[in-house]
Formats: structure tokens, C-alpha cells, sequence
């Protein structure tokens, strides 16, 4: 698959325009986003910015305080609910839709059936969620289709474990949490969606969920008993097959490596012989299983939190010398285009905020590593295009830098965009506007120049660390090479401005397979106003360039023919 681009947005908080923001509100109180939010022109917009996949975040049905009794659907238990919304990876019911996100809710699968089709009509592609380790405590499925058995339905709760059951089991034990939960009574206690095998979890637990059984006996030494196949396998391979069937283009799976890899290498294929374009993104943090979940797994992408992500942040605030984003890449040892990129999701604080880097424009050369170092898909979280902050004490979620995914809120960056639906920027300030621009332009640059999404790429940093004129600290550059096209991205990590020169070694050019001394006209595709005429690239001299705190360029040559 080329490169692709994803905007991740919660849709509970987008279109969202009441401004109300009251602290643990309830959604009488602060309002709520909805599917027919992402109007057409909404959807244009995001698609401009240069978006090609739209993650939408929290679709199915969760846990919640709401009441949706009246709709046929079962109340939760306020004392296991995280915040007045609910946790979207408390999933509640597998085969069905948000009703928060529904204008009219008895008709909210309709409704989602309408956003995926304006989505490709706008001509981006849909990702939902798939939450396949744990569920609500109180899941129960009242929209499964006619002879599907419920999760738990048929399970042995006598039984701590069997592969028979969906749950895992404390017998003769009362749910009893190391907190107040105001008469909720579990019996037998299930084990917590965080591998907490006891009745008694803390608050800092996944209290408000319970782990699925896939066959792996935790408890008494972690035998894997896959034969004959578990149910849970049968039951999550129809919730795929199900949600495929809704014209969904992607899922990402949430903690996808707290199940069993042997789980996924059994179902995606099946998923995929049904629906061979469907792109399946693992969230993973332990780079020793990376190739695991790729080759047995059979994901087509993993998340890179703990390799390039926690890198650009260490760097962007002065941790760590911008070098080492050298030996991240190398490590990755021929997988790093099936890495996802990021600067921000619904679980990281926002780069705008006070705990990152305290302003949005100071992650410009750190996100255009992200998006053009390697081939790998590349996500942005709605707001980063505009420096939202994330500083708000939302309820649930505290003051803390990120964006709540509990609580029923309106995001201050995304409202003065969308202009109570006209999404004409017209309230957005200078700063943000120039910020959003600048994502326009690179987003748009890292899925149309075929350097980037097809070609090679050099890193140029071990043939500076003697460079007088190039610190290797604060400096980072790097070809990336297809056929007759040729950019130079040259980054500047640093408060101060620049002037640098940066090494070209023989052996780029022999690498990439161009001439050592050609002619070229130049551009810089983030601002064309900057450009040469006539510059020459060869080893026998440094190429000379200027760059502003905090920024990047990002030059294309093209070769003159004398």
C-alpha cells in the first residue's frame, strides 16, 4: 500500500460546539459531538489538509452514566464508569454504535452507515477501533445478530479457567475494589481488563473492565491452550467479520499485544480472504514482539510510540542530541515502513501543552521526520493542526495535557475552525492559522512526492558529526531519492536561528545512484517563495542553508541539463 495519512478524531468531541465546559458536566449540560457533524464540507476540509484515512475513535458502543434506558438499552453502573461519557475501550456491545454520537438514536446504526459513506465519498477511507482484550464489566449485547451467543453466555464461572469461556473467573470471590463502588455487586469476580487476576483491583487498575479469555492460563504458569480453537476466537472473528461488512477500511486494535499473537495470525488472514483490502494497525510497545505481530500476526502496521515517537519528544525537548533519531531508524532493520508515526493521540499529552513543548509550531521539524523519514503511515490527532493545548480539568480526566476521552466536553482549537459548522477557520488566530498551514502543506507533500512515498532515503548525520558548521545535537538532515526525484530535508531542533553546512558524502550519491557534482534548480516545497536557480551537490563542497528556530526545510532539486 503507498503512504497514507491518518486524522484521528473523537467524535464525541468534534461539532461539538456548546461551551458550557462544565467539570464532570453531563451531556444535557456540555452537549456532545455526532455523526452528522462531519458534514460534507467538513469532511472536504479534512481531506485538503491532506488526510487520506479518518480513525474515528470511540464508534462502538460503551460504557456510560447516560441514560439510555428508554432506547431498550441497559443502564451501566455509575461506580465502574470512567467519567460522565465512558471509556471507548469499555466496549459494551461489539455489534452496535455509540448512541451519544446519534441525533435521532434509534436509528444511530443508519447514521453511521451515512458517515462512512460521505467519508469515501469525500474520498478518504474509514479506521475504527477494534477493542479485542477487554470489555465493560457489565458487557452485554443487545443488537448481536439473531443466533449469535453473547461473550460470557455460556461460560463455566465456577471454572477460574478453561478455553470454553470467555472470561476469566474468581470463584467464590465478590468483586471488591480497593475503592468506593457504590453498591455494584460482581459474583464471581471477574479478572480486570489489565491482567489483574484478583476480585480486588485499585483505582489505578482498568477497573471499569474485564479481560477476555484466549486460551492462555495466566495464573498457573501461562500454558497456551489453543486446541481445540477458544470460543473467544469464534466470537471476535465474527465482530470483525461484522464490522468489515460495514464497509469499514481499517481497524486499529487496541493493546493488540496483550492477546495472543497466535490469535491474530489465525484471524486476520480470514478477515482479509473476505475483504482483501482491509489494513489492520496493531498498538504495540515492546519492540522485541515488532516482527512477531508483523510476520505471525500478520499486521500490516504497528504503532511506533516507544522507538521514533518517544525520540522526537526527548529531542524536541532538548533530552536527547537529535542523533539518536540515527540509531532508531537502524534499529528497526528493514520493518520501519510498516511503523505508524505520530506526534499525538487520544493516550499522549498534546504538544502544545505545558508537559511537552509548550507551544504547537515547535514540533515542525519533529513532525516532518515523522512524516518523511521512512515510506510508514503517518497520524495526526484532531486539534495538533491547530496547537490545541489539552490544558482544560475536564472531570474525570484532570489536568494532566491531554484531551479527555471520559468526559463530555467541547475542544476550544476545533470550534473556532469549524465556525459553528462553517469550518472557514475565520476564528482561529494567526498562529494557529500559519500552524494548520504548515500541516497542509506537509501532509500534502508526504502523499504526492514520490520521493517519499516510493523512494529511498540517506541519512546524512554520521557524515556530519565532524562538521564544524553542523551540530549533530541539534541538527538532523537526510535525501530521500526516486527516480529523478531528489529532496534534501534539512532540520533545525534548536531555539536559535541557523546557518549550517551540511556534509554530502560520495557515497549518498553512489547510494542513491546520482551523479557526485550535477546542477540542479531548487525549491523549498514548504515555501516556494525560496528558490535557486543554479546549486551544485557534490561531496567537494557542504551545502550552505539558513533555517529559523524550530523549522525544516525541505528542498527538491531538480537536475539541469548543461
Amino acid at each position: 500500500m503507498s503512504k497514507f495519512t491518518i486524522y484521528q478524531v473523537l467524535p464525541r468531541l468534534f461539532g461539538n460546539y456548546n461551551t458550557t465546559r462544565k467539570p464532570n458536566g453531563s451531556i444535557e449540560e456540555n452537549g456532545c459531538g455526532k455523526f452528522n457533524s462531519f458534514t460534507n464540507k467538513a469532511l472536504s476540509e479534512i481531506k485538503n489538509l491532506g488526510i487520506t484515512h479518518i480513525w474515528y475513535t470511540g464508534i462502538i458502543e460503551h460504557a456510560t452514566q447516560t441514560d439510555y434506558s428508554a432506547y431498550g438499552i441497559r443502564r451501566d453502573h455509575p461506580g465502574i464508569v470512567k467519567g460522565k461519557a465512558g471509556s471507548p475501550y469499555a466496549i459494551k456491545d461489539y455489534y452496535d454504535v455509540d448512541p451519544d454520537l446519534a441525533e435521532d438514536v434509534p436509528n444511530r446504526m443508519n447514521e453511521f452507515r451515512q458517515l462512512v459513506d460521505r467519508t469515501h465519498h469525500a474520498g478518504m477511507k474509514v479506521i475504527i477501533d477494534f477493542v479485542p482484550n477487554h470489555v465493560s464489566r457489565e458487557y452485554h449485547s443487545d443488537a448481536k445478530p439473531a443466533g449469535v451467543r453473547d461473550l460470557g453466555e455460556t461460560d463455566h464461572p465456577e471454572w477460574h479457567f478453561s478455553p470454553l469461556n470467555n472470561f476469566y473467573y474468581l470463584p467464590n470471590q465478590p468483586f471488591l475494589p480497593q475503592f468506593d463502588v457504590q453498591g455494584y455487586t460482581e459474583f464471581p469476580a471477574k479478572a480486570t481488563g489489565n491482567d489483574c487476576f484478583t476480585a480486588s483491583p485499585t483505582i489505578n487498575d482498568w477497573y471499569d473492565t474485564v479481560k477476555l479469555n484466549y486460551g492462555i492460563n495466566y495464573t498457573e504458569g501461562g500454558q497456551r491452550q489453543f486446541s481445540p480453537t477458544p470460543d473467544t476466537w469464534f466470537k471476535m472473528r465474527d465482530i470483525l467479520l461484522f464490522w468489515a461488512s460495514e464497509k469499514i477500511d481499517g481497524f486499529r486494535c487496541d493493546m493488540a499485544e496483550m492477546v495472543p499473537v497466535e490469535f491474530w495470525g489465525w484471524v486476520i488472514p480470514q478477515i482479509k480472504t473476505k475483504y482483501p483490502e482491509i489494513i489492520f494497525i496493531a498498538e504495540v510497545y515492546n519492540p522485541a514482539e515488532y516482527r512477531n505481530f508483523i510476520a505471525n500476526g500478520k499486521f500490516d502496521y504497528l504503532y511506533d510510540k516507544v522507538g521514533l515517537y518517544d525520540k522526537l519528544r526527548d529531542v524536541t525537548s532538548h533530552n536527547f542530541p537529535v542523533r539518536n533519531l540515527t540509531y532508531c531508524w537502524q534499529t528497526l532493520n528493514g520493518i520501519e515502513d510498516q511503523m505508524l508515526n505520530f506526534l499525538e493521540n487520544h493516550d499522549e499529552q498534546r504538544i502544545a501543552s505545558g508537559f511537552f513543548a509548550g507551544n504547537g509550531m515547535s514540533a515542525q521539524p519533529a513532525m516532518i521526520v515523522a512524516t518523511t523519514l521512512t515510506r510508514a503511515p503517518v497520524m495526526i490527532y484532531f486539534g495538533q493542526e491547530l496547537g490545541e493545548l489539552g490544558m482544560d480539568y475536564e472531570g474525570f480526566s484532570g489536568f494532566d495535557g491531554r484531551t479527555s476521552i471520559f468526559d463530555y466536553w467541547s475542544v476550544k482549537t476545533i470550534n473556532a475552525w469549524a465556525n459553528n459548522g462553517k469550518f472557514d477557520g475565520k476564528n482561529l488566530t494567526d498562529e494557529q492559522k500559519n500552524l494548520r498551514e504548515f500541516y497542509r502543506k506537509l501532509l500534502n507533500i508526504t502523499i504526492t512526492e514520490k520521493a517519499i512515498t516510493l523512494g529511498q532515503m540517506y541519512d546524512l548525520e554520521y557524515a556530519n558529526f565532524n562538521n564544524p558548521k553542523f551540530n549533530s545535537h541539534e541538527q538532523f538532515a537526510y535525501f530521500r531519492k526516486y527516480e529523478d526525484n531528489l529532496l534534501l530535508i534539512v532540520l533545525n531542533f534548536h531555539d536559535t536561528h541557523l546557518d549550517t553546512e551540511v556534509r554530502l558524502p560520495h557515497e549518498s550519491f553512489q547510494f542513491l545512484g546520482i551523479n557526485d557534482g550535477d546542477i540542479y534548480s531548487c525549491v523549498n516545497l514548504l515555501d516556494e517563495n525560496e528558490k535557486y536557480a543554479m546549486v551544485q551537490l557534490g561531496s567537494a563542497q557542504a551545502f550552505y542553508t539558513q533555517l529559523p528556530p524550530w523549522t525544516g526545510k525541505i528542498l527538491k532539486f531538480e537536475i539541469i541539463r548543461l
